[in-house]
């Protein structure tokens, strides 16, 4: 099964910032899906459920034990698939991942993709930790593999994760069933009852803040391990056994392809721009992250380009409603990030859900991807309409760009009253909140 040549497109971005590198006490993520350029991504909402005693779960290619309990959750997703490029739960969990090629093989058959492992994750674990524990323990007993891309030529990858909840950031990078993990913790305060001194221990050599981007990264500030890593490495004559630890230099491959290495520049402006910001990052300046194009952060380079974005703020606070602002629409530069809330009305917002077509989809049809669908949901298409204006009509396309601006400044004006408790909406309203923003956003079009 093919897995990398030199002119596959891969990328991804994804970020976090934790206290005091963000403005506010609460963790941010962001993440932009850079994927093949035709493919649509949906949001999907899954309600929290209840299931039977032995039933099963269909994953994208393969069947798992499904639990008694799983999480709400809001996906952002490539719609021909089951997993997600990225979403969150009702318990503040965010995930995003990314495709990562090592010195390790691409396994040949059909497993667990790296996009159902943080699905599952985020509907199975209620805190970061526990997300990227349902997912090592998968990828041990399931293994990852499968093609990633809806084309008859097969396209697989391991993967890097970031995973953040309200109090810190997991870096989660696989080579095969084989894991690293590194732990970013958010500022902890600690009152000493005796003298009432605080004391704040150091967050990490991340320094609250960290980005992901194709390759991995994870050097000798290793949090939690496979056990059977070093020794695997060592088996294999990559480490000696003696000298330090450095995952990312044991595991990456010795000569990396073209587009690796433009992923080590992307990674690099990454952590450049969250260190510029450091101490006053919002969720404006993640938006104004994903939107960089001189960087290659918001991609649009051939067959390739960002297909949705997200950008989550996870209070300390626990009273306090973590906030999901996403796009559903391809090149954040020019979209809309509505902000999603989890609560009472929360459902799914048809304009961002894409057509099904049951046993007939080329997914589901062996050999697979052999025809082509359209995919595309009624926001996608209104969004495409707009894009073509901003391009050919000048007048009419600034017009469209003023009114997709105003729109998202009044998501983030509604957020901040939420957040400050100054202009809260009341509580029924917090679930239908991207709904109604999602309905602004389809008329403008209109």
């Amino acid at each position: 099964m093919a897995s990398w040549s030199p002119d596959t497109p891969c990328s991804c971005d994804c970020f976090a910032s934790v206290p005091p590198a963000s403005a506010l006490p609460a963790v941010i993520f962001a993440k932009n899906s850079d994927r093949p350029r035709d493919e649509v991504q949906e949001l999907v909402f899954v309600p929290a459920a209840t299931h039977a005693p032995g039933s099963r779960l269909q994953c994208t290619y393969i069947e798992v034990e499904q639990v008694s309990k799983t999480h709400a959750v809001i996906l952002s997703r490539p719609s021909w698939l089951w997993g997600a490029e990225m979403g969150a739960n009702e318990h503040g969990v965010c995930i995003g991942n990314e495709a990562v090629w090592t010195k390790e093989p691409v396994g040949k058959g059909e497993a667990l993709l790296g996009m159902d492992l943080l699905r599952l994750a985020l509907e199975r674990g209620s805190s970061a930790r526990e997300a990227l524990h349902v997912i090592t323990v998968l990828l041990e007993r399931y293994g990852q593999g499968g093609s990633c891309r809806e084309d008859p030529t097969p396209f697989c990858y391991h993967n890097t994760f970031l995973l953040a909840d309200r109090t810190e950031a997991w870096v989660l990078e696989t080579a095969g069933r084989l894991w690293a993990a590194q732990r970013i913790q958010a500022e902890c305060l600690a009152q000493d009852r005796s003298s009432r001194i605080y004391e704040r221990p150091p967050i990490s050599s991340a320094e609250g803040v960290r980005n992901i981007s194709n390759q991995l990264s994870i050097g000798t500030d290793i949090s939690a391990e496979h056990p059977e890593l070093r020794a695997h490495a060592r088996a294999q004559g990559w480490w000696d056994g003696q000298g330090t630890f450095d995952f990312a230099q044991v595991f990456s491959l010795s000569q990396q392809p073209v587009r690796m290495e433009a992923a080590k520049a992307r990674f690099r402006a990454g952590r450049e721009l969250l260190q510029q910001q450091q101490g006053g990052i919002t969720a404006e300046v993640m938006m104004g992250i994903l939107r960089d194009k001189e960087s290659g952060i918001c991609m649009d380079s051939g067959g390739f380009r960002t297909t949705a974005s997200m950008v989550s703020v996870l209070p300390r606070d626990p009273s306090q409603p973590c906030v999901h602002f996403l796009t559903a629409t391809p090149d954040p530069s020019r979209s809309v990030f509505k902000p999603f809330i989890f609560g009472v009305g929360a459902a799914q917002a048809p304009q961002v859900l894409s057509p099904t077509f049951g046993a007939q989809d080329p997914v589901r049809t062996l050999p697979r991807f052999q025809t082509r669908v359209d995919r595309r949901h009624p926001l996608y298409r209104g969004h495409q309409v707009a894009l073509g204006l901003m391009e050919s009509e000048q007048a009419r396309g600034q017009q469209l760009r003023q009114k997709q601006r105003d729109l998202e400044q009044e998501g983030l004006a509604v957020v901040r009253g939420l957040l400050t408790r100054e202009c809260a909406p009341p509580a029924q309203e917090l679930g239908g909140l991207f709904q109604a923003f999602v309905e602004k956003e389809s008329q403008a079009y209109a």
